[in-house]
């Protein structure tokens, strides 16, 4: 079957199947990464970011495939969850924009779409690493070029790509030697060589065996563990716009001339009706996401442009009740700036637990998205939170170096000031968040923030999820490991010898302060016997004890 050119409507196709496979091979991907802690993270990210990416593309199947690539853009932009989805969102950004005047494309034009994209993902990242799924979207558009000069048959050249894709990504262990010590291929590729392989099998016409019929919804894809933590923050009552209200508006040309549309006017007026507003248009339709206590007004207002479609109204307090009955906890996430003037400052932070999501509103957090180790935000969870803090300046602490990417492509589609501070742990961030200065001058608050960052060292006790080799320690299975500054130094049977040796590995003369957050797993008997420990052989090391109550992490250690 030959394939000269490309319209809309088979991309969609493609976008939906490579979707799906990648959706059906996740748990394979995740398996792949490196360290042995129970992360889930690429895998699960670029599943979630795919699948965002693919519903919008659904909505949208039309002959013209520049605009089909643009809504995969916006789907794939607006839903990327960590280091690698937010790279899989830029290959196809740049992917996109180079076809988005086409409403067709042959095989040179799609070869170098492909290498667009791959340009694009390189500038987005700070310190592109060689070795990871950067390189093999690289070496497989590369390839694909060549191809295209010698044949316009796309499906000749998707063949190409993908098997040098997968050359690729079996060459990736000698560009990392990470990859090798522990015997895997780089997990980013392998979830990228999955999305090709979906594309392929649809130009040929051809249904992959594990591919399931149709998409999984979001709820699906998202753990009901990480639902049941972060809504059991909050009280029902404490909800106050209690409609989650999502619908798009198809233009009207009739009513266009009466309202002539523009999107920062359109979003200026919703806001008026709630919170969590998100906005996002092109020329044929306005997608719009409000939490609103009157969907009624809303839909009516947005019905001034168009005919309504796509709607979709849930009431977010019975939803919450469902999910947690009667639990009655203290609220996380701060609504306390309903007003429409804005405030100077706003500090949105990351973490999970109870324990720690209030340890950061003591000091200064005005709103705190749930997540972290297991459930990376997506771009859009903290676009709302930006949104939410309704702040002229916000600053983002992510505490987590796979979602600081994530950060940084919501500051870059904010239309507020945003101000992203890189922090890789639950400590920074505290540190960082502890140097901040509501008096003092944005650009001094970024400098302070970011220098508080080196003054902090980190430590974790976790388990492990397998048998694995790396940075010389045989590790098996359940193993508790202690984790210094993003290193494994510790690992043993038992959770308290592992706590007492990477304290020792932490703590020297010049230590001062050592924070000890506590997870949903420890007892305040075993804290008491670390605490002993500690004041038994560093007597002029202050303790400050906290119940983070997180999960995955035993302890979470911050040494000054």
């Amino acid at each position: 079957m030959s394939i000269t050119a490309l319209d809309g409507k088979r991309f969609a196709e493609m976008v939906i199947q490579g979707a799906n496979h990648l959706a059906a091979n996740a748990k394979m991907v995740d398996a792949l990464n490196v360290f042995p802690v129970p992360d889930g993270d690429t895998g699960t990210n670029m599943n979630l970011s795919m699948t965002s990416g693919a519903k919008e593309v659904k909505k949208n199947v039309q002959e013209h495939i520049g605009k089909v690539g643009v809504s995969l853009s916006k789907g794939l932009l607006m839903g990327a969850r960590g280091n690698s989805g937010v790279i899989l969102s830029q290959l196809f950004r740049g992917f996109s924009k180079s076809i988005e005047s086409k409403g067709k494309v042959d095989a040179k034009e799609f070869a170098a779409a492909l290498e667009a994209g791959v340009e694009t993902a390189y500038k987005a990242v700070m310190k592109p690493v060689e070795g990871t799924i950067l390189t093999v979207a690289k070496d497989a558009a590369k390839r694909g070029v060549q191809v295209a000069n010698q044949t316009n048959d796309i499906v000749l050249v998707m063949e190409e790509v993908l098997k040098e894709a997968k050359a690729s990504l079996n060459r990736t262990p000698e560009l990392l030697p990470v990859l090798k010590e522990v015997g895997v291929v780089d997990s980013g590729g392998q979830g990228l060589v999955c999305v090709y392989e979906g594309f392929l099998a649809e130009l040929k016409g051809e249904k992959l065996p594990d591919s399931p019929d149709t998409l999984p919804s979001m709820d699906e894809l998202v753990s009901a563990e990480h639902h049941k933590s972060a809504q059991s923050h909050m009280n029902t009552e404490d909800i106050v716009f209690g409609y989650c209200t999502e619908f798009m508006v198809k233009f009207e040309e009739d009513k266009l001339k009466k309202y002539p549309f523009n999107e920062k006017e359109f979003r200026n007026d919703l806001s008026q009706f709630g919170d969590s507003l998100l906005v996002i248009s092109d020329d044929d339709v306005v997608k719009v996401h409000i939490h609103s206590e009157q969907p009624g007004e809303v839909l009516t207002y947005g019905q001034r442009y168009g005919s309504l479609i796509n709607i979709k109204i849930e009431n977010m307090r019975q939803q919450h009740t469902n999910i947690v009955g009667e639990t009655k906890t203290p609220l996380v996430t701060d609504h306390s700036r309903t007003s429409s003037e804005k405030q100077e400052y706003g500090i949105v932070t990351v973490s999970m637990g109870s324990g720690i999501a209030e340890l950061f509103k003591s000091i200064g957090a005005h709103e705190v998205i749930e997540g972290g180790q297991t459930m990376n935000p997506s771009t859009e969870d903290i676009v709302n939170a930006i949104k939410k803090v309704n702040a002229k300046k916000v600053f983002i602490l992510p505490n987590n170096k796979n979602i600081i990417m994530a950060a940084e492509q919501a500051a870059e589609v904010s239309e507020d000031e945003v101000y992203v501070i890189p922090s890789k742990s639950v400590p920074q961030g505290l540190s960082a968040l502890l140097a901040f200065n509501p008096s003092t001058d944005v650009q001094s608050n970024e400098a302070a923030m970011r220098d508080a960052l080196s003054h902090v060292k980190t430590g974790q006790v976790t388990f492990a999820v397998r048998d694995t080799q790396i940075d010389g320690l045989e590790i098996e299975k359940d193993d508790f490991m202690g984790i210094a500054e993003g290193k494994i130094v510790v690992k043993n049977k038992d959770k308290g010898k592992v706590a007492e040796e990477l304290l020792t590995k932490l703590l020297d003369e010049e230590s001062e302060i050592l924070t000890i957050l506590y997870g949903e797993d420890v007892s305040w008997e075993e804290v008491t016997k670390l605490t002993e420990f500690v004041e038994e052989k560093y007597a002029d090391v202050e303790i400050e004890v906290h119940s983070g109550n997180q999960p995955i992490y035993s302890y979470i250690f911050s040494i000054e």
